[in-house]
């Protein structure tokens, strides 16, 4: 899916004449919250409001990856008055905001514009219909649980079946080749310059697979535990990715193994990628909740491909 075939999702409109009444900024983010409660986003994050007036209405809501400025051109030209994105502007404590910087001129271009801006990170990776749950769902994982459940994740259970926690672990509807799963990836997920990469034999056989969107070469023991055939995340670096395989291939064979078996394949993506299916699923999620509300929003989901790599030359 390229950036041009990305529809526009739009959810929420309303009729002028009979539509319901649109919410204040502080309902808004209370709906936010109760779908990917703060409390449960890592302790090195940093999630929530960042600018905006409580008290102001929100009529229009646009969903992005990335708060950098071209996201922000299309939120301020479809006159959103919130712009939700996953990954957070400040992950840092700053003493300025002055539009003197990058970051200071985004918050003084939106507010200018009369648009908010909200953070849903690593309290969105974990939730039920979150990051993990969406990916799971494009690339075909069913009967899934989560990879690992954190110490900030709680055990409830949503219309999704599945509980909070890092990443999914669960079953391909049926079996393929790794390349033929690798194939599915790529076009689950919006086309970027990297592509998608793979490390394995490509005929070997595939039946259960593991997620995580976004950086997770860290839970490579947590895949193996899972016996994941495969496992598909971004970020993947040269060290970790080939240590890692080569460390549970020789402790497989150590065990009485074939080498490889129990050594899972890897699929890597553009992080970018792995975490834009979650926008619709907000999107929706967010619409519904306010609806329950007696409160009408509308929604759109930004197609801007905001992965930072614009190119790649193939090896010859």
């Amino acid at each position: 899916m390229s950036s041009g075939d990305a529809p526009d999702h739009q959810s929420g409109h309303q009729d002028d004449h009979t539509a319901a009444p649109h919410p204040t900024l502080a309902q808004v983010v209370g709906a936010l919250d109760r779908l990917y409660p703060p409390s449960t986003a890592e302790g090195w994050d940093a999630v929530g409001l960042v600018a905006g007036d409580p008290t102001a209405t929100v009529r229009t809501v646009l969903f992005a990856v990335d708060p950098v400025a071209a996201v922000v051109d299309q939120a301020l030209d479809q006159g959103a008055d919130l712009l939700v994105t996953h990954h957070p502007l400040f992950l840092r404590g700053v003493s300025s905001v002055a539009a003197t910087t990058f970051k200071g001129s985004v918050v003084h271009r939106l507010l200018t514009g009369g648009c908010a801006l909200h953070v849903a990170h690593t309290n969105a990776d974990a939730a039920p219909r979150g990051v993990a749950d969406a990916l799971a769902d494009v690339v075909g994982i069913t009967d899934r649980r989560p990879l690992e459940v954190g110490t900030a994740s709680t055990a409830d259970e949503a219309t999704s079946g599945t509980s909070r926690g890092i990443g999914r672990v669960g079953r391909l509807a049926e079996p393929t080749t790794l390349a033929g799963f690798a194939r599915r990836v790529a076009d689950a997920l919006p086309a970027t310059a990297q592509g998608i990469r793979f490390a394995g034999d490509p005929d070997a056989t595939v039946t259960t697979a593991a997620v995580l969107g976004g950086s997770g070469d860290g839970y490579f023991d947590a895949v193996r535990a899972a016996a994941a055939d495969v496992y598909v995340t971004s970020d993947l670096r040269h060290h970790p990715a080939s240590e890692l395989r080569e460390r549970a291939e020789f402790e497989a064979r150590a065990a009485g193994g074939a080498g490889p078996a129990g050594t899972p394949f890897l699929v890597d993506t553009a992080h970018y990628a792995s975490e834009w299916p979650w926008l619709r699923y907000a999107a929706d999620d967010l619409t519904a909740a306010l609806a329950a509300d007696g409160l009408a929003i509308e929604t759109h989901v930004s197609d801007l491909v905001t992965d930072p790599w614009t190119g790649q030359v193939p090896s010859r």
